[in-house]
């Protein structure tokens, strides 16, 4: 991904309903993280691994003093020898407790086996929150359904044309992840250290997607 694309990014959807989309989901996901460690539970589909939204949903929440939205990444294959915070499997959602929240990331299909682990956790007190990045409208239905709060990422080639050029910005699940995981550490600075300034933030979020993932992942 371009580095100055993704820095101008935002600046680009300013004023447009994608960047209050994401920002309002990412409040949703903040509002309901229970205030502990590990009550942020991070799950994709069988074929896609949300690691990358993991890994900037940690550094985000180092940067900004959040430790409730550094997520637990819930594995559907945990291979053998790898580090314990990389070692949750699916059973993990069989012990979901009110108050914790689950974030399913689907780029496809979810799959029958998830969508009833997901309504075990709903059932169970969890609050559901999916990012569908699903290529067609009928196969996120019933992850939406299952979802307090959704938002449905366009397909890959879906673009958003620049309000002052002719350059158009394509909008995909993963563009909506990194928007989503920067708009999760906003503004949560204690006041005496002062607000970031937007365009520090713009070059930040640049370093983030150019940068190997944080050492942790």
């Amino acid at each position: 991904m371009d580095a100055v694309r993704v820095a101008l990014l935002r600046e680009v959807l300013a004023g447009t309903e994608w960047l209050r989309s994401t920002r309002r989901f990412a409040g949703t996901l903040r509002g309901s993280v229970a205030r502990h460690h590990g009550g942020l539970l991070l799950v994709g589909t069988e074929e896609y691994e949300p690691w990358h939204l993991a890994a900037h949903l940690d550094d985000e929440a180092a940067w900004a003093g959040l430790p409730e939205i550094s997520p637990t990444l819930v594995r559907h294959r945990v291979p053998a020898g790898v580090p314990a915070h990389l070692s949750v499997g699916l059973g993990r959602l069989e012990a979901v407790r009110r108050g914790e929240t689950l974030l399913v990331v689907a780029a496809g299909q979810p799959g029958e086996g998830l969508l009833e682990r997901v309504h075990d956790a709903r059932r169970g007190g969890a609050t559901v929150l999916a990012l569908d990045g699903a290529p067609d409208e009928g196969a996120g239905a019933e992850l939406r359904a299952l979802a307090h709060d959704a938002l449905a990422a366009p397909a890959a080639s879906a673009v958003c044309a620049e309000p002052y050029g002719s350059t158009a910005t394509e909008l995909d699940l993963d563009t909506v992840q990194h928007l989503v995981s920067a708009a999760a550490g906003e503004n949560s600075l204690p006041s005496a250290r002062g607000r970031r300034r937007f365009r520090d933030r713009l070059a930040r979020l640049a370093d983030q997607l150019t940068a190997p993932p944080p050492p942790r992942w």
